[in-house]
């Protein structure tokens, strides 16, 4: 943790079931992407910057406690409980705001973002064209849009599936029930290519929200997605950054407008 609030970021769901998780496989993993996260935004020191489906703030109050702080930082997410619970632990954070999606329509919003960040969302998307329209439109021209996924394919997913499995008979983490895989569906998932693998699997989150889960992710297919709107100029891995993609919990994309 940083010098930000602590006990505010602390008191987040995200924060509670993640980063503070008891197994500590899973608090480092998570800590190492938020670490990493910083490290790739740390150019943005006086920019604005966007984290596009923040959860309960704790990157953003993070990156906004930083010495390369951004001048101005702006959470968004759907659920209006999620946002009127980020304004009450964090919104008293100098230069820091919390917004719902829709009101992302505004026009103020137009251009107005030097970085993007939308980390750990796009699992959850199955149509991502609409939502690539949309980062275009927030983006400043010369602004650079910051995405990460996990990475669901190869080996990863046979750790991360044993780890989510102990971590779930423990009830730690986020992990009260996991999603199974058939025997043919997982071994498509270690030998993944870049097409879709497996048809996705959904969850119902409460509040009549139903999103796609990580199951049947495909890390590959999304970069080439991404690749035929931005120009990706950079590619990054964590935990651990020296690791290619394909050895990685999750894999970071480092992108500008075309």
């Amino acid at each position: 943790m940083t010098s930000a609030p602590r006990q505010s970021i602390e008191a987040g769901h995200y924060a509670r079931k993640q980063l503070l998780c008891k197994d500590r496989l899973i608090a480092w993993s998570h800590r190492r992407r938020f670490a990493m996260g910083q490290w790739l935004a740390r150019d943005f020191a006086g920019g604005r910057v966007l984290d596009y489906g923040c959860g309960d703030g704790a990157f953003l109050a993070m990156l906004m406690a930083e010495e390369s702080a951004p001048v101005a930082a702006v959470g968004s997410e759907l659920a209006r409980s999620v946002v009127d619970d980020c304004r009450a632990r964090l919104g008293a954070q100098r230069g820091l705001s919390f917004v719902l999606d829709a009101e992302l329509d505004a026009p103020e919003h137009a251009a107005a973002y030097d970085l993007v960040v939308c980390m750990e969302v796009l699992e959850h998307v199955v149509d991502i064209e609409p939502l690539l329209d949309r980062f275009a439109r927030l983006l400043a021209p010369s602004g650079r849009l910051l995405v990460s996924v996990p990475v669901e394919t190869g080996l990863p997913l046979v750790v991360k599936q044993a780890a989510r499995r102990v971590a779930g008979w423990r009830g730690l983490g986020d992990y009260p029930g996991i999603r199974p895989y058939t025997a043919s569906e997982f071994c498509k998932s270690v030998l993944a290519g870049r097409r879709q693998h497996i048809p996705r699997a959904s969850v119902d989150i409460g509040e009549g929200a139903v999103f796609p889960d990580h199951k049947g992710f495909n890390w590959m297919t999304l970069r080439d997605a991404l690749a035929q709107r931005f120009q990706l100029e950079k590619t990054r891995a964590s935990p651990l950054a020296w690791l290619p993609p394909q050895l990685a919990s999750q894999v970071w994309f480092f992108m500008r407008l075309r």
